[in-house]
């Protein structure tokens, strides 16, 4: 079974947010081993490179060896879910055991974390609060799973 690591900034505060994280990281229980590591994020009245600086230092103590690296980034290439999955399925299938989705701070992501991505990976032009993202990835993650096994859960 493949392993996810979900690598945020910051910590949920929102019960909304985090019971639908619960609820999709339930769902994925089927599907993968998930994995959701957080990072303290930085004050951000701080000089923007220095926070990006020391959170891109926490992030690195926290990828996996061998981990193929997904970010989350407004410059990212988008995909449809139909193709985000067939990605998911392809590094499955060439026997990726590891894969890693990086979401940054308020502040973005440093460009050395960037760099480590076999993917930079875009859900819209429109920025979204990190802690949303958190639950809209994991549902695009469970939806690719539905898809590769063809249920009905994404119509």
């Amino acid at each position: 079974m493949v392993s996810i690591t979900v690598i945020s900034v910051g910590k949920i505060k929102e019960k909304f947010f985090t019971s639908a994280i619960e609820e999709y990281a339930k769902r994925l229980t089927r599907y993968c081993n998930l994995n959701i590591v957080e990072v303290k994020d930085e004050a951000t009245e701080g000089n923007k490179a220095v926070v990006l600086e020391k959170e891109a230092t926490r992030i690195e103590e926290k990828i996996p060896e061998n981990a193929k690296v997904i970010t989350l980034c407004v410059e990212g290439k988008q995909k449809s879910s139909e193709d985000f999955s067939k990605y998911l399925d392809n590094l499955m299938v060439t026997g990726t055991a590891k894969i890693v989705f990086i979401i940054g701070g308020s502040m973005g992501l440093h460009e050395r974390i960037k760099e480590k991505s076999a993917l930079r990976l875009s859900f819209s032009e429109m920025t979204f609060p990190h802690q949303l993202m958190r639950v809209v990835l994991l549902e695009q993650i469970y939806r690719a799973f539905t898809i590769i096994e063809g249920k009905t859960y994404h119509k």
